[in-house]
């Protein structure tokens, strides 16, 4: 049996990002699935920091090779023409990311870029169909880095609501709230602290929950009424939405992103969480200090497929499951794309279910109390 020799990557981005998350993950899942080459960042300066911390994290015997804007012949365009990088995981700004994206394509290079997939549904959807009708047809394969869809435990739970678990799903609820000011590592990236597209963190982040509930949920979203607003001032444009929504198959559920709070305590005291309640019962996903807890409430059924009272106790009687898996959805979503790379191909963010998040967020972005038909906007 042969050994699968490691895919050829190069790190396109050298933020808080690509070093908190994306080094530990490929730390993580080892060099005999994914071998790191090269980065390239804006700035000599960023890319070889980058590079240093990427030796040590990854504990390579060897340099990355450092590509910039700045020193001559160390350029993008000549680390895309290198025929030993199969690959290339692109951790860039929102608004940058689509170009360097179509020229990783057009050098053959396999992408798995950061989410979202474009900054407004038009930008993503043509970026998308520029892919399927040019470079799917070569085998050149592109991912979305959405890591909420690849988490565990929120697969497990789209697992059980697929299954029945919970009978035929009734209603739902999202509800996210996140701390930002002025000190946050987050905020203080220049292009977050002046964003250069739509929502802001909305964006940046709350594709994140409509992820995670989109691949939850047993039938697709149809329409969102929302409204959205601004809370916290260094946050322009918007920093809160509170959204209604239906899914096709009639359910509906109320979502809560906001990254407005006046002080921490609002997001502490949020109960930050994912709920889907069927005819049969109900779960919750929630995250905790190790990972993402999922907790199963169903209702115990008797020979005839009654629910049970339990005249003792004078309840009904219910059984609960909880599921505790570690967050590790960056591991899993690299793994997947490389998989994919090899022909074994799991649909794991797709971008055309990336879209879907974005079409979210800027119907609700837009929507001022009037529904919005998601379907027609997220339509290739």
């Amino acid at each position: 049996m042969s050994i699968r020799p490691p895919t050829r990557v190069a790190i396109l981005g050298s933020g808080i990002f690509a070093k908190e998350a994306h080094l530990p993950a490929l730390a993580a899942l080892g060099g005999a699935l994914v071998q790191v080459k090269a980065v390239y960042s804006r700035s000599s300066k960023s890319s070889s920091a980058f590079a240093d911390l990427a030796g040590k994290t990854l504990g390579l015997g060897h340099p990355l090779d450092v590509y910039n804007d700045e020193d001559d012949g160390r350029s993008l365009d000549v680390l895309l023409a290198r025929s030993d990088i199969d690959a290339v995981i692109v951790v860039l700004p929102i608004t940058t990311q689509p170009d360097v994206i179509r020229k990783a394509f057009a050098a053959g290079k396999h992408v798995l870029s950061e989410k979202p997939v474009g900054p407004d549904v038009a930008s993503g959807r043509a970026l998308i169909q520029e892919y399927e009708a040019k470079y799917k047809y070569k085998d050149i394969v592109w991912r979305v880095a959405e890591n909420f869809e690849a988490e565990p435990a929120y697969q497990a739970a789209s697992r059980l609501v697929q299954e029945g678990k919970l009978g035929n799903v009734k209603f739902y609820n999202a509800r996210a709230y996140s701390w930002v000011d002025e000190h946050s590592k987050w905020y203080n990236t220049p292009w977050r602290t002046v964003p250069d597209y739509q929502g802001g963190f909305l964006l940046d982040g709350g594709v994140h929950t409509i992820a995670a509930l989109r691949l939850i949920l047993p039938s697709p979203f149809t329409t969102v009424s929302a409204h959205a607003s601004l809370a916290k001032s260094i946050l322009v444009p918007h920093d809160t939405i509170n959204a209604i929504v239906r899914s096709e198959d009639g359910s509906h559920g109320i979502v809560e992103l906001s990254w407005g709070g006046p002080i921490p305590s609002r997001v502490s005291g949020a109960h930050n969480n994912i709920s889907v309640t069927g005819d049969k019962g109900w779960l919750e996903a929630t995250r905790t200090s190790n990972g993402i807890q999922i907790t199963v409430h169903t209702a115990v059924l008797d020979d005839k497929g009654k629910p049970v009272y339990d005249e003792e106790t004078g309840t009904w009687k219910e059984d609960v499951q909880v599921i505790e898996e570690r967050s590790c959805g960056i591991e899993k979503e690299i793994e997947s794309w490389v998989r994919a790379i090899d022909g074994n191909d799991d649909g794991l963010d797709a971008p055309r279910g990336t879209l879907v998040d974005v079409a979210f967020i800027e119907a609700a972005l837009n929507s001022n109390g009037e529904p919005v038909d998601l379907q027609k906007l997220a339509k290739m």
